[in-house]
């Protein structure tokens, strides 16, 4: 494993983040090979893709999105239209700050009392002047889950970039109540990026999609295909102390940890 790999310090079985990595690969060289990528590039990140504005106002079409008044979502380029959007309808949002790394590691967007445009305000530059920076304490149970993603597949499942992020964030917000088993959990990607089911490798904490969508249309993920997960946790045993010393978050919430009971 290389050190430049997002997971070097996520933990888990070597062998089966090879396979994550090899896909990862894959799906960076198929958008850099069809010249679909944005700057500044596919690989080591979640993609941004041409498309991603189309992608964004065919999720705005969707039942998930009308219903929902409260969203998390990724701060990954490509959902950038996705949470401008979500300011433009009057939804609040609630953008995790870029790895966690923050103490209050999540922005608060609300629509009503914005700096700024709701294209600006909902980049990670504009959040930091738009919004406030709240713990997980501070928010109010979301109405749907955006994700960003390398790849995806009609099974629901998801690859992110290796670092966990997504995971971790969806653990923390299902153990303090903010999301449930119900919460649809949505992303959006470029139709290269769909790849067949089953192929994607998933481990106890990946989190299952409930809704994709690209260009081009929507996959409706039936609920008895999704891989069954142990995401509704963090599971403390899969993370390396590297990873809980970089995210004053889990050092806050480990069970032996300053926020733990004595």
């Amino acid at each position: 494993m290389t050190p430049d790999r997002h997971e070097h310090d996520a933990g888990g079985d070597p062998e089966l983040l090879d396979r994550k990595a090899e896909l990862r690969d894959r799906i960076w060289t198929a958008l850099e090979d069809s010249d679909v990528s944005r700057f500044p590039g596919p690989r080591g990140r979640i993609p941004n893709f041409v498309g991603a504005e189309e992608a964004s106002e065919r999720l705005r079409g969707c039942a998930e999105w009308k219903g929902a008044a409260r969203i998390k979502a990724n701060p990954d380029s490509p959902q950038w239209p996705v949470r401008q959007r979500a300011l433009e309808d009057g939804k609040v949002v609630y953008m995790a700050v870029p790895k966690l790394a923050e103490e209050h590691p999540f922005f608060l967007l609300d629509p009503d009392r914005l700096q700024d445009s709701p294209r600006r305000a909902s980049s990670i530059k504009g959040a930091s002047r738009s919004g406030i920076t709240v713990d997980v304490a501070d928010l109010e149970p979301v109405d749907l889950v955006l994700a960003g993603c390398v790849a995806v597949s009609a099974d629901g499942r998801r690859l992110g970039k290796g670092g966990g992020f997504s995971d971790l964030e969806y653990a923390v917000a299902r153990e303090a109540g903010l999301v449930d088993a119900d919460t649809p959990v949505v992303t959006t990607v470029h139709e290269l990026q769909v790849v067949d089911e089953g192929e994607i490798p998933v481990t106890g904490h990946d989190v299952a999609l409930d809704l994709i969508v690209t260009p081009e249309r929507v996959i409706e993920v039936p609920p008895e295909a999704a891989p069954a997960t142990g995401a509704s946790v963090v599971r403390w045993e899969e993370l390396t102390e590297e990873k809980i010393r970089s995210i004053p978050l889990l050092q806050r919430l480990r069970p032996d940890g300053p926020g733990a009971a004595g």
